[in-house]
């Protein structure tokens, strides 16, 4: 009888901390989603895709730690979008040469049509930098670039989506 309330009060405490671990993984979840949905979006301009890569990202970072820091959540969405495309090298080469003078009202459309035209690292350092917010050091950290070149990048992406607005218009 005493072995068997054992097992009882031991399972009882598993379903608790089961219940309990589940609470922080979904409050981890919540305070991500958006971030990395948006991000996920952006880079495949895809709903489906989107919500693919936003799973994927979780289940990496969910595997790697119980409850991962917004820095696991970072490089397991970076890992997944690598699946995706060469992301660390800067792939865009455009000089500063003379854009069209932007004239007219330039709608939001406008500038996401061109986002998405970006090459995947100029794309995703924009979005990190000018959406999120990161500063350049944690950007070359997540990237494994040096600052420098996060900044070029930066200045790059904005120069071409300058150059690609400039053209729907």
């Amino acid at each position: 009888m005493s072995s068997s309330l054992g097992v009882m009060s031991n399972l009882g405490i598993l379903i608790s901390s089961a219940k309990s671990g589940a609470a922080e993984y979904s409050t981890i979840y919540n305070e991500h989603c958006h971030r990395i949905y948006s991000l996920a979006f952006w880079m495949t301009d895809n709903e489906l895709a989107a919500e693919e890569l936003s799973t994927n990202v979780f289940l990496r970072a969910f595997a790697r730690s119980a409850s991962p820091q917004t820095e696991h959540i970072d490089l397991a969405f970076l890992n997944v979008v690598r699946e995706l495309a060469p992301v660390g090298v800067l792939t865009l080469n455009c000089t500063a040469s003379q854009t069209k003078k932007i004239m007219g009202n330039v709608k939001r459309v406008h500038l996401e049509r061109a986002v998405v035209q970006l090459p995947a690292t100029e794309k995703l350092i924009f979005l990190l930098h000018d959406v999120e917010g990161y500063d350049h050091q944690r950007i070359a950290r997540l990237l494994g670039i040096d600052e420098k070149e996060s900044q070029f990048g930066l200045h790059q992406s904005r120069i071409q989506i300058r150059e690609l607005v400039s053209q729907m218009l």
